[in-house]
């Protein structure tokens, strides 16, 4: 079996699944935000429950409109808090305490190797960089979980997705996904589990790996995963809160496709509107003027995005027609950001480094876009009206490229900033 059934398997008390059996399996982790948790909650009170599955593996995390951008906002994390309150939830996270709930979770371990974890939240996927099945679901399901710590399935074929050779100069594990993504399209992997595997991603930094999981969702994937290997259990043993269970491939695991790329093909990819699979390589983007960068979300707001960033910009100033915009994806990355004179450095540049926030993403607040202006941003869609107006613009790149772009007024390579 591939990781993906085994986890299934154990979860669903079986001792073997096939891609396309219908399955009840256990939870390990139910995960909701400001915006869908209330929902979830809101279904779970026309029930009359008094109980939850387990109060220390829930986790609510207001993270999309936060800080409170309006009173709605204010009202919707307010049912979170006092659902917290009253029903024990242990890991409920606000301001001052909160991250954006993908880099959060890892870093608190939470979410660990062979888990079963789903969120009302479609990034969820990004948990598979450690092993994990981890899918997004909507907001009656998660309320269902939430009382009974079990969700069906439908146990997804897999693809896998071998990169082997070496990594260019400023090639990261976005590009690698942008990449893959460009190839086979926003539903190339339609409720398939997509396994990243091979030298390259052995060698990627548990950062870059949260990065591809995060963005398989953008091919239609149900999940992203990758086989847990020494990087990865180095990561979680100095994080988890509880015991885990490694899970592998076998060698003779069906998949439905199998990819390779070779890594010497692959350079920094820019993701055209509006689509995350609209890209080109940085040596065929043209002259793009921007108004706007983003550095920051789920997908790139980690230590290592924030330092590739800075190593670009560090002595250099935003351009004059250029709004940057750097959001330290957690509480604890923002104090190492400053512990490492990164903050100095974009404060220095002109840019604005915020607090902990979805915020704009999802064209919710700090960087929307009025109509016909351009944002380069390493989030993770681009699709028409994400990030504002339905007429402006978003392009995705790794951190390394917006920041050059930020000093450039256009889409630039690093290597242009001198």
């Amino acid at each position: 079996m591939t990781i993906t059934e085994k986890i299934l398997a154990e979860h669903a008390g079986k001792k073997e699944v096939s891609p396309g059996d219908l399955i009840m399996a256990k939870v390990d982790i139910a995960l909701g935000n400001d915006i869908t948790a209330p929902l979830a909650i809101e279904e779970i009170k026309k029930v009359g429950t008094k109980n939850v599955f387990n109060r220390e593996r829930i986790v609510l995390v207001p993270d999309h409109f936060a800080p409170n951008k309006d009173i709605k906002s204010a009202e919707q994390v307010k049912i979170l808090r006092e659902f917290a309150r009253e029903f024990g939830i242990t890991n409920y996270f606000e301001v001052g305490r909160m991250g954006i709930e993908h880099a959060l979770l890892p870093e608190e371990g939470l979410v660990l190797p062979g888990d079963v974890i789903i969120g009302a939240d479609s990034h969820t996927c990004t948990y598979g960089a450690l092993g994990a099945f981890s899918t997004g679901i909507g907001s009656t399901d998660l309320a269902a979980a939430i009382i009974t710590g079990e969700i069906w399935f439908r146990v997804p074929e897999s693809i896998k997705f071998i990169f082997y050779g070496k990594l260019k100069k400023w090639v990261t594990g976005k590009d690698l996904i942008l990449y893959t993504i460009g190839k086979i399209g926003v539903d190339g992997a339609l409720y398939k589990a997509m396994e990243f595997t091979g030298d390259i991603i052995d060698n990627l930094s548990m950062d870059g790996r949260f990065t591809m999981a995060n963005m398989a969702i953008e091919a239609g994937a149900k999940s992203g995963i990758i086989n847990p290997d020494d990087k990865t259990i180095a990561y979680v043993k100095e994080r988890a809160k509880r015991d885990f269970k490694i899970y592998r491939s076998d060698k003779d695991a069906h998949y439905s496709e199998v990819f390779e790329f070779n890594g010497n093909d692959i350079e920094p990819q820019v993701a055209f509107p509006h689509l995350p699979s609209n890209t080109k390589p940085i040596s065929e983007v043209g002259n793009i003027k921007i108004d706007q960068v983003v550095i920051g979300s789920c997908t790139n707001g980690r230590i290592t995005d924030l330092r590739e960033a800075a190593s670009v910009i560090k002595g250099k100033k935003v351009h004059k027609d250029v709004r940057m915009i750097v959001i330290p994806a957690t509480q604890r990355i923002y104090k190492m950001a400053i512990n490492e004179g990164l903050i100095d450095i974009f404060l220095d540049a002109e840019a604005a480094v915020s607090t902990p926030t979805c915020g704009p993403c999802l064209g919710g607040h700090m960087g929307v876009l009025s109509e016909g202006e351009r944002a380069i941003s390493t989030t993770n869609r681009n699709f028409v009206g994400r990030m504002g107006h339905p007429k402006s613009e978003v392009y995705l790149s790794n951190p390394a490229v917006a920041a050059a772009s930020g000093v450039l007024g256009r889409i630039s390579s690093p290597d242009e900033v001198d």
